[in-house]
């Protein structure tokens, strides 16, 4: 135990420390971590202080064993968190490309390896080794590509969400479960002495049925674990037990079919990714773990069978220069003529070809098994790890060159734009929306404010509240909801009760339809239980008092009064009202009032005849209302939103908003507001509640908790 823990503490820092100093000069922390094992290894510490180094990683398979079993956590635990970051939909958008790229990309470098295995001088073979099983060796060490390395280095050169990033960890994916399988293959036939065709479509039949499983039955096995923990409310810590245990188990069931544990690993991480119910810090809290512990000590491990001492041999630097670049252009080219194929760009294909070049640790592995098989020596292995460690070396500089100045097709920039957007808003985000309504609920004009304001990634649940019918009060409701995933929910208990039961599940807000002719301060028991919960944000929408419900209302707001200021209940009414007119066309009226002292008698005369309390031209607008303006217009002019600014000097901002709404005929106030708990009510300022309760014409208000800065 004592070696162990020494092991784990040395590898461990100095796998950091080199880490973040290869960050620090453009490489990926992945190199700077196989850097610590090499330095720890038999190359430099074996030869400074062999006695230590015996003592420190002495040859005893149990005591190596505990050091790469945390290891393989370790990449398992990586492409848990690749899988979360993987968009299934935007690869299924790219499908043809994905295919034609892991073709490419596997065909080539296997025939390049078979290439040079033919060739190489009879040195590097193991002595009375068969050249064919050396050679398919080798060109399944070309083929394939090493999705840890490959996910850490997209992740941090933030190239990820990019199309070929996600291109990437397709083809990634499908070249490690190629190889995988025809190494299982290649190993089986070394140990003996035969090709086993049952065992070889044993493994294949094994792998359909689990994937087939995992795409029909896998999400709802997952979301029932997960819904489970949020209506038992555990802590993160036990979200994060669980996750890893399901996502170690599936690796359990692919190890247990002769394929590699990452494949089950990966999608573990897609499922819990893609669920309604994830937990938002799952993520992070594995991502941490990985990042600052168990990656580092793989990558390291990985190292320390590298001995570099042989490339003192003049022909294992010939050669490992050979096998680099046959591994190198074969790689590239077959990456690049799957996209072109495909109808890529070459810019595309050249990315795509280079960042599966890099074959990181996986590269060492199948080194490490031809070696325990006696298929390669120790030259040939050292060539193949070189190999190995410079494709992964060289891939972020030439990703980085390749990428520089070029922001992609219109709609990949587009699409990336949005995303930053949209990560960066305060409600208008994709998420999961609750929707509490009753047999009296006025839903057409809401329904059509949320399918026209909300991502079509955000999800929302219908909870109906009415005791006669389930789906009569929400099925009016769907269509306008837009193409988004709608669940209606039948719960006939009290409002508060069954909002209680609902939000265990998890939601990023709450949607209230707003009688017309509610009373304030006591709004009723819908409203009230919803303003009473104290986690989550609340839109209250409150149609017209004209309006009629009715099937003839396809769009009901097309002037919106916005009312400004600098708080962030006005950012988040911002976002709606600019998210819902980029979508609609409608047009958005800023206003923002000075507040000055009550008028006399004769001033009172002169504004309600003249209107000079308003004035188009911020003639008498103080420079922080003119600067809070240009900042929302700007939001929306790159939203492509047409904005008008109003000026308003006046003593009340009530009746500023509400004089506003009249002059200017708008259909919709638009308001930001902070709930709090006053005397056990619900209270949202004065500002809303008078607007809410005096208006004509359709209000929203949107509610952040006070405590939520």
């Amino acid at each position: 135990m004592l070696v162990f823990l020494v092991q784990l503490a040395l590898l461990l820092t100095l796998a950091r420390l080199l880490g973040q100093a290869c960050r620090r000069i453009g490489q990926p922390s992945v190199v700077g971590e196989l850097l610590a094992g090499v330095l720890l290894g038999p190359s430099i510490f074996g030869r400074v202080s062999p006695s230590a180094f015996d003592w420190l990683f002495p040859d005893d398979a149990v005591q190596s064993g505990m050091l790469f079993t945390i290891g393989w956590l370790g990449v398992m635990l990586l492409l848990v968190a690749t899988g979360f970051e993987t968009d299934l939909a935007l690869i299924g958008r790219l499908g043809k490309a994905a295919i034609l790229v892991s073709l490419g990309s596997l065909v080539l470098p296997f025939a390049f390896g078979g290439a040079v295995g033919a060739v190489i001088p009879e040195n590097f073979l193991f002595s009375g080794e068969d050249r064919v099983l050396f050679s398919l060796f080798l060109a399944t060490g070309l083929a394939i590509s090493s999705l840890p390395v490959i996910a850490v280095i997209l992740s941090e050169l933030k190239l990820l969400r990019r199309n070929f990033g996600q291109l990437t960890i397709a083809a990634g994916m499908a070249n490690d479960v190629v190889g995988w399988v025809v190494l299982g293959l290649i190993a089986g036939l070394v140990s003996t002495g035969r090709f086993v065709l049952t065992e070889f479509l044993q493994t294949l039949l094994g792998l359909f049925v689990f994937l087939a499983i995992a795409a029909a039955l896998g999400q709802r096995i997952v979301d029932a674990v997960l819904r489970a923990l949020r209506r038992r409310e555990v802590g993160i810590g036990g979200w994060v037990t669980m996750c890893i245990a399901m996502a170690v188990g599936l690796g359990a069931v692919t190890q247990a079919l002769g394929v590699e544990a990452v494949l089950g690993a990966f999608i573990g991480g897609l499922l819990l990714g893609r669920s309604r119910y994830t937990h938002h810090d799952v993520e992070e809290q594995i991502e941490t773990l990985t990042s600052s512990l168990l990656a580092p000590i793989f990558f390291a491990t990985a190292g320390l069978r590298i001995d570099l001492s042989l490339l003192a041999d003049g022909s294992v630097i010939v050669w490992s220069f050979i096998l680099f670049a046959a591994a190198t252009a074969s790689k590239f080219i077959g990456s690049w003529a799957g996209a072109r194929s495909a109808g890529l760009s070459n810019r595309e294909g050249f990315t795509l070809g280079m960042a599966l070049n890099a074959r990181g640790a996986l590269g060492i592995i199948i080194a490490a098994v031809g070696l325990d098989l006696g298929v390669f020596n120790s030259a040939s292995y050292v060539v193949i790890v070189v190999m190995a460690i410079a494709t992964s070396v060289v891939a972020p500089p030439a990703l980085r060159w390749l990428v520089s100045g070029w922001s992609g097709t219109e709609e990949e920039q587009a699409r990336l734009k949005r995303e930053e957007q949209l990560a960066g808003n305060l409600v208008v985000r994709p998420g999961h929306l609750l929707w509490p309504m009753t047999s009296d609920t006025r839903c057409r004009a809401v329904a059509a404010f949320i399918g026209n304001t909300f991502p079509a990634e955000s999800t929302v649940t219908l909870l109906n509240l009415s005791a006669d019918d389930d789906a009569a009060n929400a099925n009016p409701c769907i269509d306008l909801l837009g193409e988004r995933r709608v669940e209606v929910v039948a719960d006939a208990a009290e409002p508060e009760e069954a909002l209680e039961s609902q939000l265990k599940l998890g939601f990023d807000l709450i949607v209230d339809s707003v009688s017309p002719d509610v009373e304030w301060p006591q709004a009723g028991p819908l409203t009230s239980a919803v303003l009473h919960q104290q986690e989550l944000p609340v839109l209250l929408v409150r149609s017209g008092r004209d309006e009629i419900d009715s099937e003839s209302i396809v769009m009901p707001f097309r002037r919106i009064l916005l009312p400004v200021s600098a708080t962030r209940p006005s950012r988040a009414a911002a976002e709606l009202a600019i998210s819902f007119a980029a979508s609609t066309g409608a047009v958005v009226k800023l206003l923002h009032v000075n507040p000055t002292e009550a008028p006399n008698t004769v001033q009172r005369f002169i504004r309600s005849t003249f209107r000079t309390h308003e004035r188009a031209i911020g003639s008498y607008a103080d420079p922080v209302g003119v600067q809070l303006l240009d900042e929302t217009e700007l939001m929306a002019s790159e939203a492509g939103v047409r904005c008008d600014r109003i000026f308003s000097n006046h003593h009340s901002r009530v009746e500023a908003i509400l004089e506003a709404a009249d002059q200017h005929f708008c259909d919709l106030v638009l308001l930001g507001a902070e709930s709090q708990e006053v005397g056990g009510v619900a209270f949202l300022g004065h500002t809303a509640r008078a607007v809410m309760q005096r208006s004509e014409i359709g209000v929203a208000v949107i509610a952040l908790r006070q405590s939520s800065h």
